[in-house]
């Protein structure tokens, strides 16, 4: 598995904007299979930053419903990753 299979994309949300600012905290959608030191390896490696610690979690898809039709979203794995203080990933910040 190279970096790039692992981190899927970021998560873009309220929360995770105030985490960034406030926390230096980045959250990403990542590869189901993926473990905390692939997480942090293929950061480091795509952002040239240093990582202090991931955090990862698994959210459940919801039940959606259209009409008398049933659906669910995908189960996804979140990581939150902590960055080392004076790392910043320029990805987020327009540059």
């Amino acid at each position: 598995m190279n970096d790039y299979n692992i981190i899927i994309g970021p998560v873009d949300t309220e929360k995770t904007n105030l985490q960034k600012e406030e926390l230096n905290k980045v959250v990403f959608e990542v590869a189901p299979t993926a473990n905390r030191v692939q997480i942090r390896k293929a950061i480091e490696n795509i952002f040239d930053v240093r990582v202090k610690s991931v955090q990862t979690l698994r959210v459940k898809g919801k039940v959606k419903r259209r009409g008398l039709v049933l659906g669910k979203r995908k189960d996804w794995k979140k990581a939150i990753v902590t960055l080392m203080p004076g790392s910043r990933i320029r990805f987020f910040e327009g540059a």
